[in-house]
């Protein structure tokens, strides 16, 4: 009997063994600083598999002759793009489908063609007809959205070097084959327990994707990617009239924190050390392009995307009729660099920045003046 409980343990401690193993997830570390510190990164190899499948690059476009007509002599109604060559507009704009619209097709964005009785021609995937005869009309929104965002993507390739370094964007970069960015924010309402006589909640303990469903403040981009609010959490002035650093700053700052670290699946130490947090001299070099980033996006909103409120259709506002605008997860879309780092802008020079246009840290240019859209 004793021999049979032997076994029978054996057996049980075995099979526990190798359910352990079996569910284990083979990780890799990957050291961000100093040892001993705690700045290292430990992911497992299904995530970093995962990335790598979610940030694949379409392969480029044969290149376009550089000579022929200017495309704003080839074309009509070509204000943004027309100093590059007529092929080389063509191409673009046959990337862009890819990259914006791949089933809707050039018909997205152009007015679309109709037949002999008035009605509107479908393609293969039953979606308009761009009518060829017409590529000028500005009928639809959709291309008057799009020549504001070839500006935006110009005027980031131009503007915010210190952020986007050498690799750029593109269309792809925020885009990915949807029409609309899959990683775009609007301002949410105050739920019913928002208001209530007793207890005012201000958007926190209400979990939200883009913190993580974590209890902070679910309002947090509101403050720190559409307006110029101080993100602080120590103060540098304990009594002074300076202090400006409350409890609701620092969980709005949390709030921000761990919406940065999920768009970029890294962890705090990725752009702190954790010996000091708000150190700068002891913090690595990510910290100096976060701090470019969080500016390059507040410009962003601004200057591009929430001004466009008026061109987009009510469905496409927000719930409180506020327009869609931009943050970390944009473009990274959980990766450390968008598109690990791949850049695109080599086989689409047209998208980089204009010949003799200064990088400048505040994002004012005069790169690409305002089109209105």
């Amino acid at each position: 009997m004793k021999t049979y409980k032997k076994a029978t343990g054996a057996l049980f401690a075995v099979l526990l063994a190798a359910g352990t193993v079996s569910a284990y997830k083979s990780t890799s570390a990957f050291q961000l600083g100093p040892p001993g510190a705690a700045m290292q990164l430990v992911q497992s190899k299904e995530t970093l598999e995962a990335r790598v499948a979610a940030n694949e690059v379409p392969a480029p476009l044969a290149p376009a002759a550089k000579d022929g007509l200017l495309a704003s002599k080839a074309y009509k109604n070509v204000p943004v793009m027309g100093h590059i060559t007529s092929g080389e507009f063509t191409r673009l704009m046959t990337a862009m489908t890819i990259w914006v619209a791949p089933q809707q097709g050039c018909g997205y964005c152009h007015a679309p063609a109709r037949d002999a009785s008035g009605n509107v021609v479908l393609n293969e995937e039953g979606y308009p007809e761009a009518d060829l005869n017409n590529l000028q009309s500005d009928e639809l929104y959709t291309k008057r959205v799009a020549r504001r965002m070839l500006q935006m993507t110009q005027h980031v390739n131009a503007s915010w070097g210190q952020h986007v370094k050498q690799t750029g964007v593109t269309c792809w970069t925020c885009h990915r084959g949807n029409n609309v960015p899959t990683e775009i924010w609007f301002d949410e309402p105050a739920s019913a327990t928002d208001t209530q006589m007793v207890g005012y909640k201000g958007h926190q303990n209400a979990p939200a994707e883009n913190i993580g469903l974590a209890s902070l403040p679910s309002d947090a981009l509101r403050y720190f990617l559409a307006s110029e609010e101080n993100i602080r959490v120590q103060s540098a002035d304990i009594f002074g009239a300076a202090n400006e650093t409350t409890v609701k700053r620092t969980e709005w700052t949390y709030s921000l924190m761990t919406h940065m670290s999920l768009a970029l699946g890294v962890n705090c130490t990725y752009c702190h050390n954790s010996r000091s947090w708000s150190d700068w001299s002891q913090s690595p070099q990510q910290r100096a392009t976060a701090w470019y980033g969080i500016r390059m996006v507040r410009n962003l909103n601004a200057e591009f995307l929430e001004p466009l409120l008026d061109t987009l259709p009510p469905n496409r506002h927000g719930r409180l009729g506020d327009a869609p605008k931009a943050n970390c997860a944009t473009c990274h879309q959980g990766a450390y660099k968008p598109l690990l780092g791949v850049s695109m802008l080599g086989d689409y020079p047209e998208l980089a920045a204009p010949a003799g246009v200064k990088q400048m840290a505040d994002g004012k240019t005069e790169a690409n003046p305002k089109v209105s859209p």
